[in-house]
């Protein structure tokens, strides 16, 4: 559900810096003061936006874009072989995409899926969400920036920009220059942007598959998962819970020992009935603080009186009566126990031993969460509320100096920039009115169909023909995409 808190606090924001921007402007005593300030520094606010703009970048650039001139032609070249191959999947995915959601026919898995903080991303990755979008913006621009001083069209600025609360980037080309160079110098520049942000992904992954030899001297892997994070007033924080720190290595007997151990026995548990304990009949006996027992709505039986913390009503069978019996007993203590299955695991010669299991709904279930060093933690719950409650890392510190959560962040950091990134590039390069594909879409055909086609009306026809397909296309899997979200 959308965070109504967060999105009011956005609002009052963005209404109170346009409020004071309009009335410092609108003061004697104050609007040359501010006006100067903002055109010294480059910043231009709207509504709902804040720009900046600089040309003390522009140096930078330039020596860029002159540094190796046969390596970064053949770069660019490469990203115009990147661009164009890039446009078509991209056509032909979100076609086949469209085309399946409105005949009905299944699909797996959404392919264009907008990201809103508080609908389908926590507010916990919002950071890294944003960053990504930022990083990922401005290296898009300065590969156009750096491939329009290797053609000689000069660069006339740079900037960044926050609307709402998305942050981008954009790069002021000169149009003229920009214009009257070939088609395939112009694509060269078009698909910069796309090409950085197809790098990026490569990078990223990268670092994610070296990640664990850059980080072997100074973390273990492979015993046990860390948790990174604790979501705040979730099922397992608190002062009894799971804690930044902790190392866990078991979950109700099955062994974690990396992130992909971890979503296994949280799927075994919600497959599986809860595990049970061997205890004797004598120490149920002496332990039983059983009141009188009543059947509960979810339809399993409650002996407690959900008055206590510390006990759990426990079933099980004797042989002394075919009717299932029913005692409270201390959860801890009586999960610390050898645990069983069946009533026979608990076979004991002279001995009347049971197989104790807690009294829960078919949804609920009782988990024991082994900690390194620590008393397990007791979990009563859907196994889903214990996965999203926290945030784990497979590497370990070796030393207590080393920051527990880097690797987590590295990881998270590189994910967003692999996801946000590739789908920055197919996106863009869709041939579409205010992306690079429309501009790539005309170089193209201006490269590719001079000779064939010679009218230029002709191939302006073409052209706005494609580029409505595309357009169309793109919004209708964006309906689509939202339609799937909220529906």
């Amino acid at each position: 559900m959308l965070n109504t808190t967060g999105l009011a606090l956005l609002l009052g924001t963005w209404a109170s810096i346009y409020l004071l921007d309009a009335f410092l402007k609108s003061q004697k005593w104050s609007s040359r003061i501010y006006i100067d300030f903002l055109q010294k520094t480059g910043i231009n606010i709207s509504v709902a936006q804040i720009r900046w703009y600089t040309t003390c970048l522009n140096r930078v650039f330039l020596r860029m874009g002159q540094w190796k001139p046969r390596f970064l032609r053949l770069w660019f070249t490469a990203g115009v072989v990147f661009g164009l191959v890039a446009m078509l999947l991209s056509v032909c995915l979100l076609t086949l995409l469209a085309y399946n959601t409105l005949s009905r026919q299944p699909v797996e898995q959404q392919v264009l899926t907008p990201v809103m903080p508080g609908v389908n991303l926590p507010m916990n990755q919002i950071t890294y969400y944003l960053l990504t979008l930022l990083v990922c913006g401005i290296l898009h621009e300065v590969g156009h920036a750096i491939a329009a001083v290797r053609e000689q069209v000069r660069v006339n600025g740079f900037g960044v920009f926050i609307l709402a609360l998305y942050p981008g980037a954009f790069v002021d080309l000169f149009t003229e220059h920009l214009q009257v160079i070939s088609p395939v110098r112009q694509l060269r520049i078009y698909c910069a942007g796309v090409w950085h942000n197809f790098i990026i992904v490569v990078v990223a992954g990268i670092i994610l598959f070296v990640l664990p030899w850059l980080l072997f001297f100074f973390y273990t892997s492979g015993s046990a998962v860390v948790i990174a994070d604790v979501t705040e007033h979730s099922v397992v924080s608190g002062p009894r819970g799971l804690v930044f720190g902790d190392h866990v290595t078991s979950i109700s007997g099955c062994r974690v020992t990396n992130i992909e151990d971890w979503v296994t026995c949280i799927k075994v548990s919600m497959k599986e009935p809860s595990m049970g304990n061997c205890m004797s009949m004598d120490k149920i006996r002496l332990q039983d603080i059983a009141q009188q027992k009543y059947k509960t709505v979810m339809g399993n039986i409650e002996c407690c009186g959900n008055t206590s913390s510390t006990h759990l009503c426990f079933s099980y069978h004797t042989k002394a009566s075919s009717e299932l019996q029913h005692a409270c007993l201390p959860a801890r203590t009586t999960t610390d126990r050898t645990p069983c299955r069946l009533q026979s695991d608990c076979y004991i010669p002279q001995a009347e031993m049971v197989c104790v299991y807690p009294s829960l709904d078919n949804s609920t279930k009782f988990l024991r969460v082994q900690r390194s060093g620590k008393a397990p933690l007791l979990f009563l719950g859907h196994p889903l509320d214990l996965h999203y409650s926290v945030s784990i890392s497979n590497y370990v510190p070796r030393y207590l100096f080393v920051p527990v959560n880097l690797p987590y962040v590295i990881e998270t950091f590189c994910k967003y920039l692999i996801s946000l990134s590739g789908a920055l590039a197919i996106i863009n390069v869709v041939p579409c009115y205010a992306l690079d594909g429309q501009w790539i879409l005309l170089a193209f055909i201006e490269f590719s169909l001079r000779s064939t086609v010679p009218d230029k009306e002709t191939r302006g026809v073409i052209y706005a023909l494609i580029l409505l397909f595309g357009t169309l296309l793109l919004g209708t899997n964006i309906v689509i995409a939202l339609w799937m979200l909220f529906r």
